[in-house]
């Protein structure tokens, strides 16, 4: 049975969600499975706004001819090409050959090379044109390498909706409500946001600037993403989230200790800093085994806080493989503007300090805070009171900085 939702007058969700979906892409755990997000005006034209994957594609047909109700579909406008939302597109046209795909040139070719599509009836946009479709008219805007180069956004005036591709999406199926004002969109959603952005979009976050600056003169009352929750009320908050994730800015002062250990002793001094970073003031201080937890929250982790630690056994004359792959992801990101600091263990000849430090001067704009703590074995009493007088360091950074 169908399941459309109004989104405000004659705009309607007609997506779906996925929860027993347990890897997004193949490659991010999703526990609470994620929603697929298309969207129908009904105006003077019918347009529907991107399709779904292929896991909702039934239950987003039958809303579509549930709401057509006879109608023929006038135009289909194509954001981003990954299959997730264009899977269902030869359905779509099959059921609705009467229809004219709206889209820009790479994403023709994308369509020809996915689909073999390459029809009469496509109407090719460049960046600024509009198209009238009855009381609303239809702008697009592109957002290149958010986070393919195809993307373009559409903006519907006067009623102010942005249909922003991927940008303001989140990981988690919808709740009862599918907009971010019906549940605490903050604690059942952010965490999931957060991980979503920095994973799959957190690269470019130079390209995801440029186009929140196109859209910074434009009043925006609703904001309709591919996955997760509509915005509809306080989208500036969420904005603000986006704003200091793209530019690598800190979201939260405080700590994240990443460490990695093999027979608990690197976890016994991570233990020990982390004790003493709150002992000394620093406002929120998180742990982390990098072997124990997902990549995918790591990086998240990364990006949310002001002030990392690295922690690491030496491994073969190197770092500890799931360290050194965190590391080689958070660089792989375009990674930067953190203060970091690092702790180094090895039984006869410790260098994971050494190597860590290389990978995270490369970074961009990283500013190392103390001396590289070194354990032999396990931590002695020295080794504890140098863990204790970094972590007074970089409390102390933290207030400066606060």
């Amino acid at each position: 049975m169908y399941n459309a939702i109004r989104v405000r007058e004659s705009l309607y969700w007609i997506g779906g969600n996925d929860r027993r979906l347990s890897l997004f892409e193949g490659a991010f755990p999703v526990p609470r499975g994620v929603s697929y997000n298309a969207y129908l005006l009904l105006d003077e034209k019918t347009v529907l706004f991107d399709t779904v994957d292929v896991s909702v594609s039934e239950v987003f047909l039958e809303g579509l001819e549930r709401l057509l109700n006879g109608r023929p579909l006038d135009y289909l406008v194509i954001h981003h090409m990954e299959p997730d939302h264009s899977a269902s597109f030869l359905r779509v046209l099959e059921r609705h050959p009467e229809v004219t795909v709206v889209t820009n040139q790479k994403v023709a070719t994308m369509l020809k090379q996915y689909f073999g599509f390459d029809g009469e009836k496509k109407r090719i946009v460049t960046e600024g044109d509009t198209l009238c479709v009855g009381e609303n008219t239809l702008s697009f805007v592109f957002a290149p390498m958010v986070h393919w180069p195809e993307v373009m956004f559409t903006y519907l005036a006067p009623c102010g909706v942005l249909f922003s591709a991927d940008a303001f999406g989140t990981f988690g199926a919808l709740g009862g409500s599918i907009f971010a004002d019906g549940c605490d969109f903050e604690r059942e959603y952010l965490s999931e946001a957060r991980r979503y952005y920095t994973n799959i979009v957190g690269k470019y976050g130079v390209q995801v600037q440029a186009a929140l600056k196109k859209l910074s003169g434009v009043e925006i009352s609703t904001v309709c993403p591919l996955h997760g929750p509509v915005w509809r009320e306080n989208f500036g908050w969420f904005l603000e989230k986006y704003s200091r994730w793209s530019a690598y800015v800190p979201e939260t002062r405080g700590a994240a200790v990443f460490y990695a250990s093999v027979y608990g002793h690197t976890q016994n001094a991570a233990e020990i800093l982390a004790a003493a970073l709150s002992e000394a003031g620093m406002p929120e201080v998180k742990v982390y085994d990098v072997s124990a937890t997902d990549v995918s929250e790591l990086i998240a982790e990364a990006f949310r806080y002001s002030h990392l630690v690295f922690a690491s056994t030496t491994y073969n004359n190197g770092i500890f493989v799931k360290m050194e792959n965190f590391l080689s992801d958070l660089q792989a990101h375009n990674f930067g503007n953190r203060a970091y600091s690092l702790v180094e263990n090895g039984t006869w000849a410790p260098t994971s300090g050494k190597l860590m430090e290389e990978k995270l001067s490369s970074m961009k704009n990283m500013r190392k805070i103390g001396e590289t703590v070194k354990i032999l074995s396990a931590v002695g009493e020295d080794c504890a009171a140098s863990l204790r007088a970094l972590a007074a360091e970089i409390a102390a950074d933290g207030e400066r900085s606060a």
